[in-house]
């Protein structure tokens, strides 16, 4: 039996056998899930990093440090625990930008350099560690878009051009090299959403506009290019996902978000179950609030580090384990 389908019939026994026992309750549902410290990174702390991942490596590059806007470009290996420091990201020193990888390679682009908002893009090597620079976005340079990748392509969008909240969301075709507007996204413009992908559906949510948090959460097929609203991030009355600047992630059938900020920074992490369109709370992350972590994840791993605090830039790293229950000793 699927674990969804013993975990939903556990809760729903639990509703009936709650005033004899309290073993499935919120509280204990909150203790489930752990994290594990992970090596420091080795570059100095930042926030606004543009981070991807390709197989058991995480990469991130770019950033503001609180002083300077960065060009120094890492990889993480999730197996060996360390870092290493690769070729600088050959643009303009930047924070803000996105990041996604499409097979063996990775991409950085957008952002901003302390003056303006940027639109040029490049590609990166990780075989060669070696970049190239690829067409810039034809529309509007921003910053604090997302992106993803799924099915060979990239697709970008929303974020800030500086004047305007955005919501237009393109493809980017590597094989072309060569971008396209798509339609019918619904929601709301946005700055600081997040993203993560399960079972080849991508799930977008959170962000900020007009001072306003965004509740409004959307599945896009790739198989159709069509977007489907779902569930909002405030439907029930316990929900507090909503947010901006957050890290997201899938590990295995569930999605999560993690950290970001609303009304100050976050540790609060929540796991999305896309079956039935609900979420449960996990384990906070365990270390200090931040927003605008970095997230590397390979399906079955996940790890959070850096971003910020306040002025306080962050370059520690820790790993989740969804499914594991909490211990204050790792």
């Amino acid at each position: 039996m699927k674990r969804t389908t013993v975990r939903k019939l556990c809760m729903a026994l639990c509703g009936v056998l709650l005033v004899f026992s309290v073993a499935c309750s919120r509280d204990d549902e909150e203790d489930m899930g752990n994290w594990k410290i992970r090596s420091v990174f080795d570059g100095k702390p930042r926030s606004s990093s543009a981070y991807f991942s390709i197989g058991n490596k995480g990469y991130t590059g770019t950033g503001y440090d609180g002083d300077n806007y960065r060009v120094d470009f890492w990889e993480y290996d999730m197996e060996g625990d360390y870092w290493v420091q690769k070729a600088d990201f050959p643009g303009t020193a930047r924070s803000a930008a996105v990041g996604f990888a499409i097979d063996d390679k990775g991409y950085i682009g957008s952002g901003y350099d302390g003056v303006n908002e940027l639109g040029d893009f490049y590609a990166y090597d990780a075989t060669a560690n070696t970049w190239s620079q690829i067409r810039d976005f034809p529309e509007n340079p921003r910053r604090e878009a997302v992106a993803f990748s799924v099915n060979g392509y990239g697709y970008f969008g929303t974020g800030t051009d500086g004047d305007n909240d955005r919501k237009d969301f393109w493809r980017y075709d590597p094989a072309a090299d060569t971008w396209t507007e798509l339609f019918g996204f619904g929601g709301d413009k946005r700055k600081g959403a997040t993203s993560f992908t399960i079972d080849g559906k991508v799930y977008l949510g959170t962000g900020v506009s007009n001072g306003v948090y965004l509740k409004d959460f959307w599945m896009f097929d790739p198989g159709t290019e069509s977007w489907t609203k779902k569930l909002s991030l405030d439907e029930e009355d316990d929900y507090s996902i909503v947010r901006s600047y957050a890290a997201g992630f899938a590990i295995g059938s569930y999605g999560y978000i993690a950290c970001g900020t609303s009304s100050g920074t976050l540790t609060s992490v929540w796991e999305y179950d896309p079956d039935y369109d609900t979420w449960d709370r996990k384990t906070s992350f365990e270390g200090t609030s931040r927003q605008s972590p970095v997230v590397f994840f390979n399906g079955a791993r996940a790890f959070i580090g850096l971003g910020r605090s306040g002025s306080l830039y962050l370059d520690d790293l820790k790993e989740f384990f969804p499914w594991e229950e909490y211990s204050d000793e790792d």
